[in-house]
């Protein structure tokens, strides 16, 4: 009994020996670090997250910010907007059915082409006033004759002759009352008929349609049935700040640009700086005048780029030194005890050499990290 114990015993001293030896082999394979890797950052938040402590900062190479002198630039949105002065309303004279429709939203159309056909009851009306004007006319034509053969043969007064005078002027002055109406509602009297065409009072483009086949009509009542506008000159319509209005001044050139096409800017004239203030935003409407190609289309969003004649000193940083987050842009920059301070700048324009301008938040001279996008990437891992 006492063999068979020890032989238990031995068995399982050799297993625990076994077991323990293949543990240990799993766990140096395991955390054995490669001799070629390199350090690992650790990076410690401090302060509410905008100190960021790094263990190794060599890992990050560093830039320095240069000096760029520009002129001070205001940089707002805006809108294009027709120019009111080439916009113009196609209006209907007269009060009826829509019957026809030529033009439509958006096409361009020349002065005099036809745009649509109303069939109309006050055309109707007054046909009825000028056929009566004209027989009217014969009939007084036809009695002053008579009058004035019976006076000459002293059949009749001389104030039945005047008599006759007198109804022959009132029926000529009826008569071209009544054809000129016939003209303004844009008929030939010539043509009775109870349709009247609408035609295009000017080139451009129809920037407004409130009609359609069957609608109805009312003269000289708003909505008009179309709007045309010249858009060969738009205007470009800007919201400023009150404590920005000393950097605008009318006559000056803005440079503007569309998000459509950022790579090409155009020049536009400050034509007026309206007198009203927004009570609630603080700003006033800001209006330029531009020469259209046909690229700019009405409600487009553009950037406006003022600039002002007070030379300034601002910085220079690589461009991949500032990170866009939250709307907002940053830098690292290095601090004490191996760390980096996150600090928000305003950025400006694009510079040669992937250098970007900054205007506010990096002085000249000041260090920061060359790639904030890989330095970040390293904070969120």
């Amino acid at each position: 009994m006492k063999s068979k114990n020890i032989v238990m015993l031995a068995l399982c001293a050799f297993i625990a020996l076994l077991l323990a030896s293949c543990g240990t082999k799993v766990d140096a394979s395991a955390g054995a670090p490669s001799a070629t890797a390199p350090p690992p950052a650790v990076v410690e938040h401090e302060g509410g997250g905008e100190l960021l402590k790094v263990d190794h900062p060599g890992q990050f190479p560093i830039a320095t910010a240069v000096p760029h002198r520009a002129y001070d630039e205001l940089a707002v949105t805006g809108q294009v907007q027709p120019d009111v002065s080439r916009t113009v309303p196609v209006v209907s004279l007269a009060s009826g059915r829509v019957i026809e429709v030529n033009a439509r939203l958006g096409d361009s159309v020349t002065k005099g082409q036809l745009l649509m056909k109303i069939h109309s009851n006050d055309i109707s009306q007054a046909f009825s006033d000028y056929r009566k004007a004209v027989v009217n006319e014969q009939l007084a034509k036809t009695q002053l004759d008579r009058a004035k053969t019976l006076y000459e043969k002293g059949a009749v007064a001389q104030k039945d002759l005047q008599s006759a005078q007198n109804a022959e002027d009132n029926a000529q002055v009826d008569l071209q009352t009544t054809a000129e109406h016939l003209k303004v509602l844009g008929v030939d009297p010539s043509h009775p008929e109870a349709t009247v065409d609408i035609f295009a009072p000017v080139s451009g483009v129809i920037t407004d349609q409130q009609v359609t086949v069957g609608a109805g009509v009312q003269a000289l009542t708003a909505p008009n049935p179309f709007t045309i506008s010249d858009l060969s000159n738009v205007w470009i319509v800007c919201d400023v700040y009150e404590n920005d209005l000393p950097k605008v001044h009318p006559g000056e050139f803005a440079d503007i640009r569309l998000n459509a096409y950022p790579d090409k800017v155009w020049q536009a004239r400050i034509n007026t700086i309206l007198p009203v203030l927004d009570p609630n935003l603080r700003t006033a409407k800001v209006r330029l005048e531009l020469q259209n190609s046909g690229i700019f289309r009405l409600g487009m969003f553009v950037t406006a780029t003022f600039r002002g004649g007070t030379l300034e000193m601002n910085s220079a940083v690589p461009a991949a030194a500032i990170l866009h987050l939250h709307d907002r842009d940053w830098v690292y920059v290095p601090a004490e005890n191996d760390g980096f301070r996150r600090v928000e700048v305003t950025g400006g324009k694009m510079l040669p050499d992937n250098m970007q301008e900054i205007t506010s938040g990096v002085k000249p001279g000041d260090k920061v990290v060359a790639n904030a996008l890989v330095f970040q990437n390293t904070v969120e891992q």
